[in-house]
């Protein structure tokens, strides 16, 4: 059986019907919401509990791992002193690796998934930055829903 990919998409500016319509394409059953704070001032549609009934109600399951995959950390320790966050150091967590080995978990058995932060453009994002990089390293594929709904493929390290 051939591989499915692990998706990543942004929410960016999208509605929320959009955004499910797209998940909806890629047959995508559960959202892995990687936001580090997972609330929207400009976009309320993507607070937490509001994304999380949203999906329910398509029949896509929201799984919340902004805690422990996130691009802003609450660790002061995963920060340059310029105030950058260091991905070297947040890779090197063992609660990021432990959320890593689930991700391959779910590509080994062909979960239908998709990593969601705020941002559209992945190439911008640290779910390719960051977390796609590090999957491709560990031979999964990685493909990123952009801002125009169109596919890109993590590549060692890009995108």
């Amino acid at each position: 059986m051939e591989k499915r990919p692990l998706y990543t998409i942004g929410h960016g500016r999208r509605t929320i019907t959009e955004l499910i319509e797209l998940l909806h394409t890629y047959q995508i059953r559960y959202l892995i919401d990687v936001r580090s704070i997972p609330y929207s001032r400009f976009n309320p549609q993507f607070n937490r509990n509001q994304l999380q009934t949203a999906l329910a109600l398509q029949g896509i399951r929201y799984v919340f791992m902004g805690d422990s995959l996130g691009g802003r950390p609450s660790d002061p320790d995963c920060y340059q002193t310029d105030g950058c966050v260091n991905y070297e150091v947040i890779s090197a967590k063992d609660s990021f690796k432990d959320s890593i080995r689930r991700l391959q978990k779910a590509y080994a058995q062909n979960v239908p998934l998709a990593i969601m932060c705020s941002e559209s453009d992945p190439a911008r994002c640290h779910r390719s930055k960051l977390i796609g990089a590090v999957l491709v390293q560990e031979q999964v594929i990685v493909h990123h829903i952009d801002e125009k709904g169109l596919i890109k493929e993590q590549m060692m390290g890009i995108v």
